[in-house]
């Protein structure tokens, strides 16, 4: 399809959407004219604005390109974008140089499509139709569109479980559409402009990240006010660390840390309902604490093995370790009957954010959390935020695959660096001399032979899979918890000694290798952890 000359100096740039609502101290036509002025003086390439007032302002101080609109209530008693052939004639005689208008379900049943056609024949300006699914594109492609923007996209009853921007929708879009895409909507960054672009987009339409102070003032007073009140907070938050032998649980304060904690034994082979009911009780037992100690209570947070979709608190995946567990929405489970925001994380990321609010993470934006213990885990800081993945199965340390064709490993695949990591393993490597992986690692660093050799074939095979964790991810430290962690200076002097030679640029990295300073309940912390962060940041 063809651009319209008009439309040539938009692409690859950007579009300034110079709006501002109903009551909005800049409401009135001058404003939005300096707003359009200050965006092109910034680089934007063109102005989208509402109606004719606006853009009557607008183009008496800039030649760029005008896309025009008229929000109005229709007849269903919601507003319409440009829903009469009557409203796109005063936006292009105020000065509009192209026309939008609502193309989704709703809008066609108003007679978008045919206002397409007749748009463009009578008024000789291009039509840009915003949608919100790939079929509504297709139909306002099909009826004359020059473009198609991703506007109302989230902003349907068809599409309103969309709350951020999908650059993967861009990229359906573009593929897909006859006319060209513009993206538009959920943009509040650079990176999601340029993400538009790789996606395929023609231009990008940038509206309140850009053109609404009230929305970016308020946007940095609230994490400023909820960064403070999690900093400063008096309440307490209740962590339950589910362990597969035990449940470690506790109150935590962002100010005291742990003013009390405890455990009991988990129930994990007794199934869904019992684990639920056990965690429930614990729960309980928790209030009741924090009633007698005179703290009120925030909120929960619970750390539990399996994969979980922190966003709803559902367990994406976990093996038979927890028999049932696979898809229990304990978020949702545990919220309905004591009454308190909740929140569920994967038990070795939720060390990571403990080390990150509470131990050796608070000084790095990168780094990796390990736990050595009956099992290998991991969690992983990049940039200052914890990397959950797409499907929140990211920092599967324990299943690096270091041994092709190894020993077999409970996820069902072999060779994993669990198998190689854990405390059986380090049993193994010591022979039949010692009973506990607890009394391998006194003996190997009181020099003990057997020992010393279990330790070092232990160490080898752990800085294989740190090895690729330096290649993949570039850390600042590297933080390990977990029994094996722990009282073992003699790990790290191996960990080092083979990290050197395994890992590229070793000098240039400067890397740390820590033990975590939280101990035994570091779980109970990181629950804790997670669930302030969904309340004060969330």
């Amino acid at each position: 399809m063809s651009i319209p000359p008009v439309c040539r100096a938009l692409e690859g740039r950007l579009i300034a959407s110079c709006q501002a609502p109903e009551n909005d101290l800049f409401r009135n036509p001058e404003s939005m004219a300096r707003f359009a002025q200050a965006a092109l003086a910034g680089g934007a390439a063109g102005i989208r604005a509402n109606g004719p007032d606006d853009i009557r302002a607008i183009r008496k101080v800039t030649d760029a390109p005008i896309i025009g609109i008229q929000k109005t209530i229709h007849a269903d008693g919601r507003v319409l974008i440009t829903g009469s052939f009557q409203e796109a004639h005063s936006l292009v005689e105020a000065g509009a140089s192209m026309v939008a208008l609502d193309a989704t379900v709703r809008g066609q049943s108003y007679g978008a499509l045919e206002r397409i056609r007749q748009i463009r024949e009578d008024l000789g300006v291009p039509v840009l139709a915003d949608i919100a699914t790939i079929e509504e594109a297709l139909a306002a492609a099909g009826a004359g569109a020059d473009f198609v923007l991703s506007t109302l996209r989230g902003y349907t009853a068809q599409t309103n479980h969309v709350a951020d921007f999908e650059p993967s929708f861009v990229q359906l879009l573009a593929q897909a559409s006859p006319a060209p895409v513009i993206a538009e909507g959920h943009i509040h960054s650079p990176d999601q402009a340029r993400q538009a672009i790789a996606a395929g987009a023609f231009s990008v339409v940038v509206g309140t990240a850009i053109t609404r102070p009230r929305e970016i003032a308020r946007s940095f007073a609230k994490a400023i006010e909820k960064q403070y009140a999690m900093e400063h907070s008096n309440r307490v938050f209740i962590g339950i660390d589910l362990g597969g032998t035990n449940t470690k649980f506790g109150l935590v304060s962002k100010k005291e840390g742990l003013v009390f904690k405890t455990h009991i034994v988990t129930p994990a082979s007794s199934g869904r309902q019992a684990l639920l009911d056990h965690l429930k009780r614990v729960a309980q037992s928790s209030l009741q604490r924090a009633d007698e100690m005179g703290y009120s209570v925030a909120g929960l947070g619970v750390a539990t093995a399996g994969w979980v979709d922190s966003d709803t608190g559902k367990v994406a995946y976990a093996t038979e370790n927890l028999p049932g567990w696979t898809g229990t929405p304990i978020a949702d489970i545990l919220r309905k009957d004591i009454r308190i925001p909740v929140a569920i994380e994967n038990d070795a990321n939720a060390l990571a954010v403990a080390e990150k609010h509470f131990g050796a993470g608070r000084q790095f934006r990168d780094f990796v959390c390990i736990t050595l213990g009956t099992g290998v885990g991991g969690g992983c800081y990049v940039r200052g935020d914890l990397n959950r993945g797409a499907h929140f199965f990211a920092n599967a340390v324990g299943h690096l695959k270091i041994v092709p064709n190894g020993l077999p490993c409970n996820c069902g695949q072999r060779g994993c660096l669990e198998a190689y990591c854990n405390a059986n393993a380090l049993l193994r490597y010591a022979g039949d001399s010692f009973s506990t992986a607890e009394e391998v690692i006194r003996s190997a660093n009181s020099g003990t032979i057997a020992a010393t050799s279990a330790l070092r074939t232990f160490g080898e095979y752990l800085a294989q899979g740190c090895s690729l964790l330096l290649h993949l991810l570039d850390p600042e430290a590297l933080i390990f918890s977990g029994g094996l962690a722990q009282n073992n200076p003699l790990l790290y002097e191996i960990l080092q000694e083979h990290l050197a030679v395994a890992t590229s640029a070793w000098a240039a990295r400067r890397l740390q290798i820590l033990p975590s300073p939280l101990g035994y309940h570091g779980g109970v912390l990181g629950a804790a952890a997670v669930a302030m962060e969904h309340i004060y940041r969330g």
